[in-house]
This record gives structure tokens, sequence and C-alpha cells, in this order.
């Protein structure tokens, strides 16, 4: 199920950190090849994005500077070999993407258009001897890419055509290519998801599928794609789902990320490998404790990141290295390396620490930029650890600054969104800091299904649903009111998509909170699997359909066991949600008003899977806050 908010997105949802000074954003950050400069998009002092261009020495800003003549988004930051800069710029207005390169130097050395996409595109890369570029593009596309935007509208005859993101070659120093002059490479009816040229040139590895690309993700292949023909041969038909096709520098091995991943996007897993030529895949990391959440393969052998309980970590061979209780972000994956492996350049933040760059030697980097060092923390952050049912559990409890640690008060506890993700650090908490401004503690559980603790504890609630997690939660709540003063009869829950669903389903298990708030969540997976845009996702988790196992998709129904839910309800949901399309929030909401359960439906005019028009994420907020407010405040 495409159902993942990363924890920052989920929580925006629910509240707007409220900090005292604008925090520089690091956006796109790429690394060169020699591992001596990094660019990225940031504001520049026009307050207009602009590529800035560092040195990793020190972090000195070399060059600056803002392609676009009027309004435009800049993306896909890449080096080639020779230390030429690629880069994206969107431009809405015109619904359309231009690919350029950037040698340097200002007008002398400037900017030189490539191509020019009518419709959507993403991830340019260069050849390994620099002189073509690769891009994912959909022509004329009638979404944004991904299931978690809003859809198109279900009109007319359904499901007959659907958006095709292909491959698309360019000669780096050819004459523009006007829109109409596009012409993608591989076959229209693939979907593709990702790709890595191979070391020769001559090709390319990818994950792919046939028709829906928002659907069909799930069942993707591991293939081979000719870059003179655009002929694909099969590699591979994993088990598991698959993230980060790498070429070995020998381009002999595929390395990918394989596991139980619940979204396009939300990475994590195993490190797999399979003969370029094809054969069984085999795992590289069975049995460890942490899970890889990005990908890399250099002439220095594999490099990648990993979340192992609290702490990110750097993967160097398979083996873990410099870690930190933070989040790691870099424009393609968590961390940008060098092509020797190396040098190792990210973004790093945690709760009370504001994004800056980290750079340097991969055993030990360090900060190079200190724009947002004079950023205050505006709340505590601690992890919290216990155990349950045999397994390890970690989860985050973010308290308010001046919060009295004798006085009595309020939790929300938040569940991510997946079931196959993490809450990890964000500066400010993310939506959190509403709620911790309100005097409210907020806990952030990683329950069994959550990645950071190994494979086996991501897979350890398929086909239990709402069951092990739920405990997992519950008990982590338990242990953090042994060490935080946590009035117990003051409990909120809340969640988006499928914390959404875990918030329905509590309700109905559980009388512990006294408010709920629920985004885009699940009610009845019965009616759900008929309807919803991205049924294959249910696939892993459940082992078989609806249709040859209606049973267990009916022991997991909220619906079904409406009549044990006590708790008030805020629910809230976009109006063209194709991951969980909006009946499911209506079936729920319907089911309280029988049952005489307090409850508030709010249905988003124009949203997705997510809530982000600006002013609808600011009722979101409203509703939330107030909600929590008339049933979890003070009684006086």
């Amino acid at each position: 199920m495409r159902l993942t908010f990363a924890a920052a997105l989920l929580l925006t949802a629910t509240a707007t950190s409220a900090l005292a000074a604008p925090i520089r954003s690091y956006g796109s950050l790429t690394l060169s090849a020699k591992g001596d400069r990094i660019a990225t998009v940031e504001l520049g002092s026009d307050g207009k994005s602009a590529i800035t261009i560092r040195s990793v020495r020190d972090g000195k800003v070399l060059e600056s500077f803002n392609p676009c003549a009027s309004a435009c988004s800049l993306s896909g930051l890449t080096f080639a070999p020779d230390g030429t800069l690629a880069y994206l710029a969107r431009s809405r207005e015109a619904g359309t993407v231009t690919l350029s390169t950037y040698r340097g130097g200002g007008k002398s050395g400037g900017g030189h258009t490539v191509a020019t996409v009518k419709g959507i595109a993403q991830t340019p890369r260069f050849s390994p001897d620099g002189k073509r570029i690769a891009l994912l593009v959909t022509i004329g596309a009638a979404k944004e890419a991904g299931a978690a935007q809003a859809g198109v509208r279900q009109v007319g005859e359904i499901g007959e055509k659907s958006d095709e993101q292909r491959l698309a070659v360019f000669d780096v120093s050819g004459s523009p290519i006007a829109p109409d002059g596009v012409k993608p490479l591989s076959p229209a009816d693939r979907y593709i998801y990702e790709y890595d040229w191979t070391p020769d040139g001559a090709g390319f590895v990818v994950t792919s599928a046939l028709g829906n690309g928002d659907n069909n993700w799930w069942v993707a292949t591991l293939d081979a794609v000719d870059a003179a023909t655009g002929a694909v041969r099969n590699i591979a038909k994993p088990k598991t789902q698959i993230n980060a096709p790498r070429v070995s520098a020998d381009g002999r091995n595929v390395a990918y990320i394989g596991g139980l991943m619940s979204d396009f996007g939300s990475v994590g897993g195993d490190i797999w490998s399979v003969p370029l030529s094809g054969g069984e895949p085999a795992n590289l990391t069975p049995k460890a404790d942490y899970t890889v959440t990005s990908l890399d393969t250099t002439t220095g052998g594999l490099r990648g990141t990993t979340l192992r309980g609290a702490n990110a970590t750097l993967l160097v061979n398979s083996a873990i290295g410099w870690a930190r209780p933070a989040t790691f972000a870099a424009g393609d994956g968590r961390a940008a390396w060098s092509a020797d492996g190396k040098i190792v350049a990210m973004v790093v933040q945690d709760y009370t620490h504001a994004p800056a760059i980290f750079a340097g030697p991969a055993t030990a980097p360090v900060q190079i930029t200190h724009d947002n060092d004079a950023g205050p923390a505006t709340l505590n952050a601690r992890s919290i650890t216990w155990k349950n049912d045999g397994f390890n559990v970690q989860g985050w409890l973010l308290s308010p600054l001046n919060a009295d640690p004798a006085k009595k008060a309020a939790m929300v506890t938040i569940v991510h969104g997946g079931p196959s993700a993490a809450n990890v650090p964000s500066f400010g908490g993310g939506g959190a800091q509403a709620l911790l401004d309100r005097g409210y503690y907020v806990f952030l559980p990683n329950p069994r299904g959550s990645f950071g603790q190994g494979e086996a504890f991501t897979a350890a609630n398929k086909r239990d649903f709402g069951g092990g997690d739920l405990r997992d939660i519950l008990a982590g709540i338990d242990a953090v009111e042994k060490v935080a003063p946590i009035d117990d009869a003051r409990l909120g829950l809340s969640g988006g998509s499928y914390g959404g669903f875990m918030a329905m389903w509590a309700n109905t298990q559980t009388n512990r909170f006294k408010a709920i708030v629920a985004g885009a969540g699940l009610s009845n997976w019965v009616s759900y699997y008929g309807t919803n845009g991205i049924d294959q996702w249910m696939l892993p988790f459940f082992g078989k359909t609806m249709y040859d196992d209606r049973k267990a998709y009916e022991d997991v129904s909220a619906v079904n066991f409406i009549k044990n839910a006590k708790t008030p309800t805020f629910i809230y949901v976009g109006e063209r949600d194709i991951e969980v399309p909006p009946t499911q929030s209506i079936e729920y909401w319907h089911g309280l008003k029988d049952m005489g359960v307090p409850t508030s439906l709010v249905i988003y005019p124009e949203e997705g899977h997510g809530i982000r028009n600006p002013v609808n994420a600011g009722d979101v907020r409203a509703r939330t806050l107030a909600w929590f407010d008339k049933y979890l405040g003070e009684k006086k």
C-alpha cells in the first residue's frame, strides 16, 4: 500500500513547527565524483531558489546562481565525472521541466539547455564517460508522480490510461531538444521507477513493472535496458519489494535493497545481490539488526546508510560506521558518496539541532555549514526503549521545553504510516511542535512492522495488523509513564494513513485513549480492497487477495467492531485520495455516529493522500488542537 508518510510529512498534517527564525534548508544535495564539491538547492538572498556550490573541505560557498528567469522549482542536481553539474528546472505555469548543465563561471561558462520535457521529469544521471545523460520522463503527465499525489478524477472509462514514466537519453553537448523532440528510450508499456547506468555505458539496470505505475511497484522486477535499442531483459523477479538497484564497479553484479516496504520512497530492507546476467538473488545482510535505507556502489565497494534503533548510520561494505541519533538526507538517497567511496556528504538534523551539511571522510564526517547554529531548540527529546513479546522496541518521547517534571500532563501518541517506515528525528519535532506548545507530551513509537530493528522485526506484523503493533504501542506508553509525568487518564492518539487505520482500530480495541484524530485511515479492508488504486500493496502483508481470504481482511476491519468504540474521534481525508479513498473515512464516521460516539469528519477538496494546501493544513492543525484540548484538557 502506498500508505507511508515519512514521519515529518505525517506530522505536518497534524501541526506546523513554530520556530523563532527561518531555517535554511539544503535540498537535492549531491557530491562531485572527486569528493571536493557539494551542490545544493537553497533560498538565495532574493528569496528565490538558487543552486549553491560549496567546498567540501570547509563549506565555503564557491558559487551561487539562479538559472530561472521566472518562477521555477529546482531539483535533480547531479555531477558528471568531469565536474559538470546537471539540474532540473520545473515551470508549473508552462507545464515543463528543463534539463540543463552548468560548468561554472557565470556567463562565460554558464548553463546549457539539454532538453525540455512537456510533463514531469526526475533523476538525471550522467553516463560513465559523461557524454550522455539519462532522465526519467512522463510525457503529458495527468497527475504528479506517485500514488500519494491527488488522483485524476474517476470519470469516463476507468483504468484504460495511466501515466508512463520512461527512460530518455540525451547527448550532453548536442543542440537543445524541444518538447516535441523528446523520444523516450524504454518501451511505452513499462513504468520505470529507478535506474543505474552500467559501467560500460551500454545500458541500464532498472526496477520496472508493466501497467499502472502507482499500483505495480510492489510487483516490480529487476531488469536491464539496452541503451541503444531500449530492449528489456529480465534479470530477476525478487520475492521482496526492491529499491536502489546499483551495478558494481566491475559490471558483474547488481546490488539492491530488498525487503517488506509499504511504499515507493519508504526504503528499507537487506542488501541483496544478483549477477547482471541474471540468476537467483542472494541476501548479503541476513539477520542484520538494522534496516538498510539507501545504497550506492563505488570503486571502493558498497556504501549506504541504515537505521539501527534510534541511530542513523553510514554503511561501508556492509559494516556499520559513523552513527548518531539523527536523520540523514541527500538528493538521491540519504548520503552522497565520491566515486571511490572515501568521501561522504549529507544533510544531518535531529530534534534539537537544525539541518547542517556534514562532509568529509566516510569514517568521520564533520559539520561544514553553520547557517542554522543559532536556531534554538524548541523541545526536549529522548529515545525510549522497551521489550514486548520478545521484541526490542524503540520510540521517541518529546516534551515541552518548560515542562514541569512534578506536574502530570496529557500525552498524544502519533503512529507513523506504512507500516514499513519509522518515526525519525526532525528538527522542531515536525508537526509535533504545536502540540508541545500547548503543553502536551508527544510519543512517537516504532512498533513491530517498523524499520530499525532488522527485517524480521519489519515483517513481524504480516497478517497481524493492529495486533502485535498495538500491543507494542500500549507497552511503550507504559514505559513512558515510568520515566515521565504522564496523566494516564489524558491520553490521545493520532495517525495518518496506516497510522490512521491504527487510530480507527485502537478505538475498537481499547478505551485507554480519551481522544483520537485519524487522517486518511482505513476502516474496512474488504471494501477498501475493491475501491483503492493500489491493491497490489496488500499481497505481501496479507499473503492472499481479499477474494481468496476474505476473513483475514474482515478480522482487522474496525467497522466490524464498531460497537466497541467509545472514544471521540476527529477524521479527515483528501477528496482525491487514491491510496485510501474518502469512503473509508465516511464508513467509519457513519459507524461512530450510529453508536452515538462524538465525531467529526472533514473531506478536503482537491487533496490527495496528505493535506498539502497550506490553508487546508492550517485547518487540520486548528481542528486537531481543538479536539485534543476539548477531550484531554485539565478538568476544572
